[in-house]
């Protein structure tokens, strides 16, 4: 019994060690104007491009998701949301990149 205890609690702390907390949204939103991402997006609505928290919806279950999201903002894309292309970001940093995306991919908390 205690040896299935501890296994359950050795269980349980990786997975809390997993979880994660979206990054800081004031400092995602100072990226995001920086880089003029809010030239296109907003959080809950369509600009231009999609809502950041219709590309989380769109993302939710798709295990690529953030490889995917840091391609199209440093390269940019065409066609995934419609005809009006996402131009190349290519001066946003890698670290940058990753925080704006776990920030979407964790439903673009404000």
């Amino acid at each position: 019994m205690k040896v299935r205890n501890v296994a359950l609690g050795v269980a349980l702390l990786a997975m809390g060690s997993m979880a994660q907390a979206a990054p800081d949204a004031a400092k995602v939103q100072d990226i995001l104007s920086k880089n003029a991402c809010l030239a296109c997006h907003a959080i809950d609505k369509k600009l231009v491009g999609p809502a950041y928290k219709d590309v989380a919806a769109k993302h939710k279950d798709d295990a690529n998701a953030a490889q995917l999201l840091a391609k199209h903002i440093k390269e940019g894309s065409s066609g995934v949301w419609g005809p009006i292309p996402m131009p190349p970001n290519p001066n946003i940093s890698d670290a940058d990149i990753k925080l704006v995306v776990e920030w979407i991919l964790a439903g673009a908390p404000q």
